[in-house]
């Protein structure tokens, strides 16, 4: 034992590390405390890291972490750190590709990595049991095992530690450049054919995950090339989930992902980033189907971000929970009984066999909430019309909210993280140019206020994390790339010059901190960040789109709006430094292809004059924003001359006559003759 103080990480902002605050585990912040400490002490540190709405977190810390005895085993020999990886994805990446190497493949969380002091891994697995099970050691187990290595055969752990570093910075520095072009995408479409679940939708089997990266390069492929096939497995897959549990029905929005191949059992934590990111992918699948279901999911899914995840300064919390009163989806599941509680007989009849809620349940004798039949069929079985069964669907839809929202609720990880609000950013964006509901822009407007008042430093980059009036660490590439982009899309959507010159300025930002000096991929950090034994990059597409691949397509949507062609070669280096690795897994690389899908086409130009309010400008404005248009670059003013005439895109440009709106469109800054009518737009773009 030793008597160091406790309730360190009550320090720390992260909901998650306050979780862990009351642990009689005596850890640590990640920083110069413990790694000095280690050091002074010649002592391993166990590493240990998880997130807020992480189940598996829950269950490891209630049955290890909380034991006094084990607890005292971990704070004897080892110097034990907790790390939120939302807030710390660069040793997120770094140490779970030890894990992965060390474990053939195989990564997760609770991610527990054991440290030499100078933080080189030499142990690493996920989740461990409380006592042998399955196969795994009990955590004990492996801690008593650990500590008695480091003891004895310390030269052997060090060379361990040495050799699997190295292999990691070997990985880090390689190159896998190689030429990119359209054939790409025909691959990595074909790859997704392959794993394509024809009944369901989805790509693999159990667990599925949300693909909205898959989902993107899908549609642009239908909108270039006509493939039948892409618009068959971008809609399936948004209608199966639509119609899942992986959809919460009453409230909006996706939990994280379905642990069975249906859709129908969600892991019910539900994650800012997939929901920010699905709701682009609904809503172009929209604009390009005309499908009023992907519409209405899109809208709920706006509405459940604005009514549950809007923080009152004005960005969007992280996540919530998948438990409530420490049951996994308690929160989310119903019964007869309970829904009688709620209802009126004819609403409860209408309700269960709609959303398929039974005495024997679907999921540990309750009910995940899903659509496994169409709304005709339920109907005709219930001898119903059905308009009049919609009708008492949706009145029933109110009560039982209305009902959930006494329950005890999942907790809430009140944290901002600036990356997380970007990709918000451009769905609200996307939701008020498709929907055109004033209250989304006035949401996004909202939130890029406190984005960009508070998320700036002192010296003009960007801060990661922010809760309850605290900022967190330095922001790392995806925070300045996602933000980058949905102030881009803000500025597209509102004509707003501030929001330009701010994703501007973070692309120079880019460019300055995170770019290789010989070119290429964009590492994942600045090169002043402390206690890192590498500078991470990647190429493939995670839990969010691959940061190196957005920063990408920042760069090249900016070279048109600044005219700055150059920026274009930038975006292309930067794909290209993965051609090699694409070439050999086109799908996992989906977001860097739709960067490829972007430069390979002629940039489009399309510029809205007139005053927002005029009927003739919304009346142009509604024609526009019906229509798919992925490589466009859209600019918009009310009152052209002076300032405006400083972009590109908006100078020579006026009302028509001096008083009529007009859209121009344009390739190269070349335009034809400006359009007044709306219902000329759809041909001009056709033609454009």
């Amino acid at each position: 034992m030793n008597d160091r103080p406790t309730n360190r990480l009550a320090r720390e902002a992260s909901p998650y590390l306050l979780q862990h605050a009351h642990n009689p585990v005596d850890w640590f912040p990640w920083g110069d405390e413990a790694i000095e400490l280690a050091q002074r002490e010649d002592k391993p540190i166990l590493l240990s890291v998880g997130y807020s709405a992480c189940h598996w977190c829950h269950v490891m810390e209630r049955e290890s972490f909380e034991d006094v005895e084990v607890a005292a085993l971990m704070n004897e020999r080892f110097v034990n750190v907790k790390v939120d990886r939302e807030e710390r994805p660069d040793l997120d990446e770094i140490y779970m590709q030890a894990t992965l190497t060390l474990n053939r493949g195989h990564g997760g969380w609770p991610m527990n990595v054991f440290l030499t002091p100078d933080l080189e891994p030499f142990f690493a697995g996920t989740y461990f049991p409380p006592e042998d099970r399955h196969g795994m050691p009990a955590w004990r187990t492996v801690c008593e095992s650990l500590a008695e290595a480091w003891e004895r055969k310390r030269s052997d752990v060090i060379k361990t530690a040495h050799g699997l570093a190295d292999r990691l910075r070997e990985a880090a520095a390689r190159e896998h450049a190689g030429a990119v072009d359209r054939g790409l995408i025909e691959a990595a479409v074909s790859e997704l054919s392959r794993d394509y679940d024809e009944r369901r939708g989805g790509f693999g089997p159990a667990p599925k995950f949300p693909r909205a990266e898959a989902i993107e390069l899908l549609w642009r492929r239908y909108a270039a090339e006509g493939d039948e096939r892409a618009r068959e497995m971008a809609l399936g897959t948004l209608l199966g989930m639509a119609r899942g549990g992986i959809y919460d029905h009453v409230g909006g929005g996706f939990a994280r992902y379905s642990t069975d191949a249906a859709w129908l059992v969600p892991h019910f934590e539900k994650m800012l980033y997939d929901n920010a990111a699905l709701v682009p992918a609904y809503l172009h699948g929209y604009q390009l189907t005309g499908e009023p279901r992907l519409r209405e999911v899109a809208a709920e899914t706006l509405d459940y971000l604005l009514e549950e995840m809007k923080a009152p300064v004005g960005g969007f919390y992280s996540a919530t929970d998948a438990d409530s009163e420490g049951v996994e989806g308690k929160f989310f599941v119903w019964t007869p009984a309970e829904l009688a509680e709620v209802l009126e007989p004819e609403e409860a009849r209408c309700f269960a066999a709609y959303f398929d809620v039974s005495e024997a349940g679907n999921w540990e004798g309750k009910s995940v909430l899903h659509t496994p039949r169409s709304l005709e069929e339920v109907a005709a079985e219930l001898e119903l019309e059905p308009r009049a069964l919609r009708r008492t669907l949706n009145a029933a839809k109110r009560k039982v909210k209305a009902a959930r929202d006494q329950r005890v609720a999942p907790a809430l990880d009140d944290k901002l993280l600036t990356s997380w609000n970007g990709l918000a950013l451009s769905a609200i964006a996307a939701g008020y140019r498709v929907l055109g509901e004033e209250r989304y822009l006035e949401a996004a407007n909202e939130a890029a206020t406190f984005l960009l008042s508070t998320m700036i430093r002192p010296d003009q980059g960007l801060w990661r994390s922010y809760r309850r009036g605290q900022v967190g660490i330095a922001g790392v590439l995806e925070d300045y790339a996602y933000l980058g982009a949905g102030l881009l899309d803000l500025y597209e959507a509102a004509g707003d010059r501030r929001y330009l010159a701010a994703a501007a300025l973070l692309s120079q930002r880019i460019l300055s901190d995170f770019s290789p000096e010989e070119g290429g991929a964009f590492f994942s950090t600045p090169p002043n960040k402390r206690h890192l034994i590498l500078r991470y990059r990647e190429g493939h597409d995670g839990a969010t789109p691959n940061p190196n691949a957005v920063a990408a397509l920042l760069l090249a949507r900016l070279a048109t709006h600044l005219d700055q062609p150059a920026l274009r070669e930038v975006a292309r280096a930067a794909i290209e430094s993965y051609g090699a690795k694409i070439a050999e897994l086109p799908r996992a690389f989906c977001a860097s292809l739709a960067v490829l899908d972007h430069l390979e086409r002629p940039p489009l130009e399309l510029v809205l004059i007139g005053p927002k309010e005029d009927p003739r400008t919304k009346a142009l404005w509604h024609a526009l924003n019906g229509r798919y248009l992925p490589g466009a670059a859209v600019a918009r003013s009310e009152t052209p001359g002076g300032a405006d005439e400083e972009l590109p895109l908006l100078r020579g440009k006026g009302l028509v006559g001096g008083d009529t709106p007009a859209l121009y469109v344009c390739r190269g800054y070349a335009c034809a003759a400006p359009i007044t009518d709306p219902d000329r737009v759809a041909e001009a773009l056709s033609e454009a």
